[in-house]
């Protein structure tokens, strides 16, 4: 039994290492991304155009990756994608994350006439299909980093809002809350005090699986050119870009395709490993 119990926090711990390191290599990148890219990810030169990887032959030195139609180095535009994919990510993320959270929070432990109108708010804002929602506000708004940012915190918050507010329900008919108002603290200090700090792990899996999921969004949106600039790098993109010419250079279209998938994979192991690190079966 206890064997059984160390092999699955072994593999807890794994896939939760493993995924937390390329998010982190990943960020790491996206940061450094105008240092440590090997070419300008907007440099075209049609000689140089469709250079298959380096292990192929035909290539030229320091197009590691290849590169696409117009000449331009896929890795270097990888990289730079990842800058707008890691930005999404994180800002689109915690946005979401403080403002849906905070209204579940405060309909799931004040309840009343609070927990009736942002409930009915959760219940209109979610009638809307999220695709077309998104797609309608940055018709309306334009594109731009900004708009798509926006454009997931509208659509996204009620995610957040409906398992916090369960949660927070759940907490707040726990015994250690009614001890605490006996104590007399008042519900504002038992609500943030006593109910946050036990809401709060189910908060940052949430979390990690919002972020995956914006950058899902991110890159939908620059596939139907409705993200930033269409010659910046994206990871949307350079998949649409990939798949009209799959057949002449399959590395243009594989290698975001592959690193959209491990971001978003990472994501959400991480989401679940966390998940499972707090649960207190396994704990």
């Amino acid at each position: 039994m206890a064997d059984g119990r160390g092999q699955v926090r072994r593999r807890l711990g794994l896939r939760l290492w493993l995924s937390a390191g390329w998010l982190t290599l990943l960020l790491l990148a996206a940061v450094l991304a105008p240092w440590i890219s090997p070419k300008d990810p907007l440099a075209q030169d049609l000689f140089l155009a469709r250079l298959p990887p380096f292990w192929m032959a035909g290539t030229e030195p320091g197009y590691w990756l290849g590169t696409d139609s117009l000449g331009r180095d896929v890795l270097s535009r990888i990289l730079h994608g990842a800058r707008v994919a890691m930005t999404v990510a994180l800002v689109a993320g915690a946005a979401t994350c403080v403002i849906g959270a905070t209204l579940g929070l405060l309909a799931g432990f004040l309840r009343g006439w609070v927990d009736i109108v942002i409930s009915r708010l959760i219940d209109i804002w979610m009638a809307f299909p999220p695709v077309l929602f998104s797609i309608l506000l940055i018709a309306v708004i334009g594109p731009g980093l900004g708009a798509i940012i926006l454009a997931i915190v509208v659509i996204d918050w009620t995610r957040f809002a409906r398992v916090v507010r369960a949660e927070a329900m759940a907490q707040g008919a726990m015994d250690y809350v009614a001890s605490a108002q006996v104590a007399g603290r008042g519900r504002t200090g038992t609500m943030l005090v006593e109910v946050l700090p036990n809401v709060l792990p189910l908060i940052v899996v949430l979390l990690t699986l919002e972020m995956g999921i914006a950058v899902i969004v991110e890159a939908i949106l620059s596939f139907v050119n409705l993200s930033i600039s269409t010659d910046d790098p994206t990871w949307g993109g350079m998949i649409a870009e990939g798949r009209t010419s799959v057949h002449q250079a399959w590395w243009v279209l594989v290698f975001p395709l592959i690193t959209l998938f491990l971001t978003v994979l990472s994501f959400s192991q991480l989401g679940e490993g966390l998940k499972d690190r707090f649960d207190p079966v396994l704990r």
